[in-house]
Formats: structure tokens, sequence, C-alpha cells
């Protein structure tokens, strides 16, 4: 080849490469090909972030080099979700910013500053490969539309005893949903209103001051007695009824069901039975009482019963049990205790899954029932395949934990806990109108609705399982989901009820997102340490090895060609 002819094949190849460096500037693509699309984005949340119409500017707390490795990936997995949004929406822009570093003084203003937006660092401590390190760490993420404003943490709560790779895959996981959690309540005109009903022998406010104060970080919340009101409106997103145990009253369930009709959300947690560890406690043996509240009927016409039993399942939670004496002092020992299942929930909706599991007490089971009108029944929460149901009137006694239970006698199978209803529900009220009640509306032209608009129910047979306990000597509250014989958390308390409430509330389905999995591949440290050589050597020597052999060849093969023409 003449040296002509090498400069012209050389200006073509340089031509060629920037040809295509200049179009791929224009055009953007990437392939996903991991198995759990840890790199793709829901349809919702794409809609959502292209939708948003004006400038967002996101500001992470979390700069920095000198982080343990996970939370490198955290900063990282952040990093590449904020460059997607912004490849979708350009008026989406971040930066990132680490609060501990500048002088004294412009730290502790700073700090200040975010401590009035409940912005509280993480202390992280970690071995740097020399020493042991304590830092303090921001994972937060402050993001601003206008002159709104939405704070996310970005770090998933750890619990004492949580393996700290698993919260942390955890929480890249939601990345996705609380982003686009935070963008849906920027963009909504309003703040959702909820109200939960009292009057009826509901869980108090302080017994249920855990689930509100998440609630009100982003919702306004009213506890309000139905007979207070004259109807529910549309300006009411949810209605919550937390355990009634006295019955609702006509009028307030023609209020309850024509909220229906307009469209309106209703999570019901209903109790089937009167009956608490106390209870059985103070008696011998103790034969519940069931709770009249006056649902049965609105239920039926819905598509769901509560049936008159109690579950029973071997998947369960303790309590303690005295054993013995040493001195004055009376020695326990824990049992499980049957009548509160744990229950781990087999559905693929968003709203239970990837959640833990969740503790419940004394639940009842639950049938769908075939319905005129078109409702989705979807069976969010179930008893484990070993369980089975205790028809009413039912004998409650600790003398069944002196003997081990029999596993063949817990053979009624999966009995479903929590139902989704959804659809164009039918009125209960439907030919029920007495001339009476027709006159009154007929005064106060109210028109009857009998056919509901696109409606969400969910009912749970427990309503137990949101109520946050009460320590008696300081007043203070212990968080959702506390078991306090086993002195540990069951956050999928927690999560359910506030995925179930987001869920209600959530226009675009975004909780949708919340359902990516990201699995964690934990490595192998033993095999680590015995093969370590080993691999080192290989990832040394085989790209070395590979440049001499294609060395070799290409000398062999330019041999052959010019030996030809000598």
């Amino acid at each position: 080849m003449t040296s002509l002819g090498r400069y012209t094949q050389f200006i073509l190849v340089t031509a060629i490469i920037l040809m295509v460096n200049i179009i791929g500037g224009f055009f953007y693509t990437e392939w996903d090909l991991t198995e759990d699309r840890r790199y793709t984005l829901t349809d919702n949340t794409k809609n959502l972030v292209q939708s948003l119409d004006d400038n967002i500017t996101i500001r992470i707390l979390l700069d920095g080099e000198d982080f343990p490795a996970g939370f490198k990936r955290l900063q990282s997995s952040v990093k590449d979700i904020l460059d997607k949004f912004r490849d979708i929406n350009p008026q989406i822009v971040y930066d990132f910013e680490d609060p501990t570093q500048g002088p004294s003084r412009m730290k502790d203003q700073r700090r200040k500053q975010l401590m009035e937006d409940n912005i509280i660092p993480v202390n992280l401590t970690y071995f740097d490969g020399k020493q042991t390190v304590q830092k303090a760490i921001f994972p937060f993420a402050v993001i601003n539309l206008g002159p709104k404003k939405q704070i996310i943490n970005l770090l998933e709560e750890q619990k004492p005893g949580d393996d700290e790779n698993e919260v942390l895959n955890k929480s890249v996981a939601l990345l996705e949903y609380k982003f686009a959690n935070a963008f849906q309540k920027l963009k909504s005109p309003r703040r959702k209103n909820i109200i939960v009903t009292q009057g009826n022998g509901e869980w108090q406010e302080d017994q249920l001051f855990r689930l509100t104060s998440e609630v009100t970080r982003f919702h306004r919340v009213g506890f309000v007695g139905l007979d207070t009101l004259m109807m529910l409106d549309t300006t009411i997103d949810l209605v919550i009824v937390p355990g009634p145990k006295k019955a609702i009253s006509l009028p307030n369930l023609f209020k309850l069901d024509q909220y229906v009709m307009e469209g309106g959300k209703v999570i019901w947690l209903i109790d089937k039975f009167e009956v608490s560890l106390d209870s059985i406690n103070k008696y011998r043996f103790y034969v519940p009482e069931p709770i009249d509240n006056g649902l049965d009927d609105l239920f039926f016409k819905y598509g769901v019963r509560i049936l008159p039993d109690l579950v029973m399942d071997l998947e369960c939670s303790q309590i303690p049990q005295v054993v013995g004496m040493a001195g004055n002092k009376p020695q326990t020992r824990l049992f499980p205790w049957y009548y509160h299942p744990v229950v781990a929930s087999t559905s693929q909706h968003p709203i239970v899954k990837n959640i833990d599991r969740v503790n419940m007490s004394f639940p009842s089971s639950m049938d769908t029932i075939k319905t005129d009108a078109r409702i989705k029944k979807e069976i969010l929460l179930s008893s484990s395949p070993y369980s089975r149901t205790q028809l009413a009137p039912m004998r409650l006694s600790f003398e069944m934990l002196k003997e081990s239970p029999d596993p063949s006698k817990f053979n009624n199978g999966k009995r479903p806990l929590a139902v989704l209803l959804e659809g164009e529900f039918e009125s209960y009220f439907r030919n029920r109108i007495t001339p009476e009640l027709q006159s009154v509306l007929d005064k106060l032209g109210f028109e009857v609705r009998y056919k509901s608009a696109p409606s969400r129910q969910m009912v749970i047979s427990d309503s137990d399982f949101i109520r946050n306990l009460i320590q008696r000597e300081t007043g203070q509250t212990e968080d959702i989901g506390y078991n306090k014989w086993e002195r540990r958390y069951y956050k999928g308390n927690k999560d359910f009820i506030l995925n179930a409430i987001e869920y209600m509330l959530d226009e675009n389905n975004i909780l949708e997102s919340r359902s990516k999995e990201i699995k964690l591949r934990m490595l192998d440290h033993v095999k680590i340490r015995e093969d370590q050589t080993f691999w080192q050597w290989f990832n040394i020597g085989v790209p070395l090895l590979m440049i001499i052999l294609f060395g070799l060849l290409y000398h062999y093969y330019r041999k052959r060609k010019y030996s030809r023409f000598s």
C-alpha cells in the first residue's frame, strides 16, 4: 500500500468515527439487559416526569468520595436515575452537595437550616482500610417546584438486627418510587384530605399517632365523627374506618354508601370479635363476643364477607407465659400464639410486593362474593398454608400452649385476610330507601346514586396491626408493628397500611414503580479468600497473554503477507 493510500485510509476512518460520534450526540438509546430491569423506568413514571411543565431543582445532600461501597452504590444509583429523568424532561436540574464541607460557622448554619426541615444526619461508622471512621451523612434529596418543596429520605429505615446490605439494596430499589411520588405531590394542586371516622368505638388519636404522623407529612388528616357531617363530599379523598366496636347507624351507613357512589375511596379495618390477651388473662378461659358493627350487609353488597371465625396459623408471633419461679420472681418463656399470624403476602400487587411480613392480631377469614356489578377483587394478604379457622362461638385459653400443635389439623390452606375491591359498585340502598327518608332527601335536594363512579375499597379483617403501643410510664409511643413481647418490629405492618393509603390516593399508578425488585447478589467471602490469588493472577495474566498472542499472530500474518514480495 502506497503512502498516499495509507493517509487516505486514515482520514476516511477518522471521518467515520467523528460522524458516528456526532450522530450519537443527537440520538441516545440504551438497552437494559438485566434480569430485574433495574435500569428501566416504568411507563407511569415516564409519563409523570414528561408532564412536569415547570423547572424542578433537586439538591442531593450525598456528595463525597470517602463513602463505603454500599453508600457509593446508593450515590451512583441516585445520579443514574436523575440522569434518566433529565433525559425525559430537561427542566429537571440536580446538583450534589456535601453539607459537612466548609468553615465551621457555615456548617453550623447549614445544619440548623436542615434541622428545620427535619433533615437529620445519619452517623456512619465504617473501616476505610486503615482505621475506623465516623462520618455524619445526609442521605436526603430536597426537591423544589416553584414555592413547593418535598424532602425524601434516600435511605430506608434500619431497625436493630437489619442487615445493612439489604437495607441499602432496598433503598436503591425504591429510588424511582420515592422521586416519582414526590413529583406527583408537587404537581398536585392541593394536599389530599383524609378523614378517620370516630364515634363508633374506633381507635383514638393517640392510638393512631404514629400512623397519622407519617401521613400528615404529605396529606391532611382529620378525626371526624360521622354524626357531625351532613354528607361526605368529593373534597374528601379517602375515608379510613379503624376498627368500629359499635353499630354504625343507618344514616351514617347511607353517608358512607353515597360517598362510595360518588367515587370516594374507603379503607375498612374491621374486627369481628371483641378479644384481647388481657381478656384471656383475666379468666381461665374466654368466649369472645361478636362485634355488631352493622356492616355485614353493606360488605355483602360490595362483594366481600368477613366470616364469623378466627384464623389460627402455625406461622405466628409469640407471647410470654410463666413456666416457673426463681425465688419470688416468675420465669417466663415465649410460646407461639396461633391467633397472631405473621402474614407473608404472595400477591404481586404493588401494595404488598416486596414488603416484610405483617403481624396481625385475632383476624377473621374472608370470602369474596359474586355481584351484579363488575368488581375486581384482589386478595392482598392471606394466612399461610398451615392455618385453620375456629368458628364462633369459640373458647380461648392458654392451655393449648402446653402441647405441641398437630400440623395435620392446620390444613385449611390460605385464608384471605385483606381484599382490595375496584370497580363500579352498586349501592346498598337500592330498593331500601323508605318514603320518610326519601321525603327528607327531596327537601334537601339530594339525588340518591345507585351506581358508583369508578372507585376503590379495601377491607381488612383486623385493625390492631395499625395501632401503636403507648408506654404507660412515659406516655411515649412505639412505632407501628412493634411487638413488645418479642421486642422486634414487623415493618410490614407500617409498609402495608402506608402503601394502601398511597394506592388509594394515587392518580397516576406511581405505586407500580414500588414493586420493582433488585436482587441482592452477595459475594461468597469464603470462596473469595480461598481463590483470591488465582483470580488476581488470572486478571493480570490473561490480558497479557492475549496481547502477546495477538502480537505473535499479527507478526506471523505480516510475515506471510509480505514474504511473497521479497
